[in-house]
């Protein structure tokens, strides 16, 4: 079983699966930093030079790798689920919690990221609020869809949602069940 962080971006997914790593010792997956590692590309220079498709077949692939390993944290990128054959591939390797946000607060942690420009391409609309909302807007119904557990970020720290994750899960700190 692995635990797979869906979300939008900026709603804590990187942060708290690292944290979630730390408490219960199990090793740490970003399929953003997989797909980046794979190509000696940033996310935004992969959709520049190879487009939304060529990342999305790359991110499959990681997606594969990251379901054959047992007990991995696994962050996914905020539209890895989009894709009814990434959901396929992940479905019934472990439970999907979906991190939450107000649109208000991730653009403040987007704007409070200086990694955000260089790494994150904007996917419609020249990004901003309205990117925000709109990808929100088409993406929800699949979070809703894929989730077994809901975890909202705005009010608690990444710590606090972790520790929230591991009491739902019923997983011990030490990485037992």
């Amino acid at each position: 079983m692995n635990i797979y962080l869906t979300g939008y971006r900026a709603t804590g997914k990187s942060t708290v699966a690292d944290l979630l790593a730390g408490l219960l010792q199990w090793p740490l997956l970003d399929t953003d930093q997989l797909v980046e590692k794979e190509t000696g590309m940033s996310i935004a220079e992969i959709f520049s030079s190879l487009g939304e498709v060529g990342f999305r077949e790359r991110e499959y692939q990681a997606l594969c790798q990251c379901s054959g390993l047992d007990k991995h944290i696994v962050a996914l990128g905020g539209g890895a689920v989009i894709s009814t054959a990434n959901r396929d591939v992940l479905r019934g390797t472990g439970p999907m919690v979906w991190l939450t946000a107000t649109v208000e607060t991730i653009l403040e942690r987007l704007g409070k990221d200086p990694m955000t420009s260089s790494r994150r391409p904007d996917l419609v609309l020249g990004g901003g609020e309205e990117e925000v909302r709109r990808l929100l807007e088409e993406r929800v119904p699949v979070y809703q869809e894929c989730a077994d557990l809901v975890m909202p970020t705005d009010q608690s720290t990444p710590k606090e949602v972790a520790g929230k994750i591991v009491a739902w899960l019923d997983l011990q700190p030490s990485g037992g069940r």
